[in-house]
């Protein structure tokens, strides 16, 4: 199960932005701001952007998460800043407020992610075992 990642690093890029505001629209509709719903999809999303990606593109994934909640978090700010802070405040403290009220699933996220690519290298390690050994 752990070698089963395939994607490119860019698709694996796609597929969090769009199911990361995917949850931004869900949970805007269904509550007018963004909570826990959007934090447990984004813990899930991290998850599966580490199983998904394949090894090659580990960087891409290892670094996503939180450039992915920055972005999200930017663009809500900019656009409604209600929806991540007080209704009186501007881009930059909403984004700053959004981003310390989601903190915990920023972090868990990114914990789960790194530790499941670290997993997944440690297993496609042994896996391919030793090499042989070089002739003289």
């Amino acid at each position: 199960m752990w070698e089963q990642g395939r994607e490119p690093g860019h698709q694996v890029v796609a597929l969090g932005i769009a199911t990361a505001l995917t949850a931004v629209f869900v949970d805007l509709v269904l509550t007018d701001r963004i909570s826990v719903l959007f934090d447990v999809a984004f813990v899930l999303l991290c998850v599966l952007v580490a199983l998904d990606v394949r090894p090659a593109d580990f960087f891409t994934a290892g670094v996503l998460p939180p450039l992915l909640m920055v972005a999200v978090f930017t663009l809500l700010a900019v656009a409604e800043p209600g929806t991540i802070g007080h209704d009186d405040h501007g881009a930059v403290e909403a984004l700053i407020s959004g981003l310390s009220h989601h903190s915990e699933a920023l972090v868990t996220g990114y914990v789960l992610c790194l530790v499941v690519l670290l997993v997944r290298a440690n297993v496609a390690a042994r896996r391919s075992g030793p090499g042989p050994l070089p002739r003289a």
